[in-house]
């Protein structure tokens, strides 16, 4: 057999963070000037993605709990469950989507006078509505398969709790469980910029997400799912019948609940998280020193 010529610009070593740190801004710009013909339908897919890693979630941390088939720790279950929503994002990076909140990092390339702050702003604007979009689509097309009538009615019912549970979350810390929750979605997307491989990606998700899950934190694109799920299987008068559930149970789980106690405090602390305590700090750290003194930006 032939020897197998090998360049020495290629490698599978990843890139170190000052490498990382210049590739986000150039990421960056990208997304910035990516036309609205991509970057909507991109959004959607992105929503739709991350509602597929809350399917999984649901579907497996459901039967859990007294008097249901199994119970497990507290913690097993979260980091079962934490695992199981890794698909979201595995998507997102391997596949390609537009994710708002991956996208606060483009903060790196504004502070870097390389893209403009309108152009950012608008690709935030366009990313989270298409991810809205995505994600309360699947919801509903999740409803209509009647999945949530599965193991007895226990999966609607937990699919329930949960969107209950974040609509009735406070302000304070609804915004704070946002900032921890991007703070790592951020960090496994800027671990991504460091990988060679696909397989290196996947791992570079793994423990971030499974983190921030596991921990309850709040992710607004996940909630765009969560949240609208519960409210479709509430509107299911027969399922509650069928399944002898008080409907008061779920006092918390209302549209407006969930657009301004969950949503406004979540993304706000989302934004936070990414922009200032990722992407900010690593600017900082990296991007300062190299900073053009007089450059233009289109």
């Amino acid at each position: 057999m032939a020897d197998i010529e090998r360049s020495d610009d290629v490698s599978l070593d990843g890139l170190l963070p000052p490498q990382i740190a210049a590739k986000a801004a150039d990421v960056g710009v990208t997304k910035g000037n990516l036309p609205v013909r991509q970057k909507f339908p991109l959004a959607v897919l992105a929503g739709a993605f991350i509602g597929m890693g809350a399917i999984f979630y649901t579907t497996v941390i459901t039967g859990n709990g007294a008097g249901q088939a199994i119970e497990l720790p507290f913690g097993v279950m979260k980091l079962i469950g934490g695992l199981a929503f890794c698909l979201g994002l595995i998507l997102v990076i391997v596949a390609g989507a537009e994710l708002f909140t991956g996208n606060n990092l483009m903060v790196m390339a504004v502070a870097s006078r390389k893209l403009p702050i309108r152009k950012l702003l608008r690709n935030w604007v366009i990313v989270y509505v298409g991810n809205f979009v995505g994600a309360a689509a699947t919801a509903y097309a999740m409803y209509l398969t009647a999945q949530y009538t599965f193991a007895g009615g226990a999966l609607g019912i937990k699919a329930m709790a949960i969107a209950d549970a974040k609509c009735g979350l406070a302000f304070l810390p609804a915004l704070t469980r946002g900032i921890f929750c991007n703070v790592l979605v951020c960090l496994a997307v800027w671990l991504c910029f460091s990988c060679r491989t696909t397989i290196g990606k996947i791992v570079a998700i793994v423990f971030p997400i499974t983190a921030f899950v596991a921990a309850g934190f709040e992710h607004c694109v996940a909630n765009m799912y969560f949240v609208p799920v519960g409210l479709f299987i509430r509107s299911d008068a027969a399922f509650w019948a069928a399944n002898g559930v008080d409907v008061a149970q779920f006092a918390d789980l209302t549209w407006g609940s969930f657009l301004v106690a969950n949503l406004v405090p979540v993304t706000i602390g989302n934004v936070i998280g990414g922009t200032i305590l990722v992407g900010a700090v690593y600017w900082l750290i990296y991007g300062y020193a190299g900073r053009p003194t007089a450059q233009a930006v289109s």
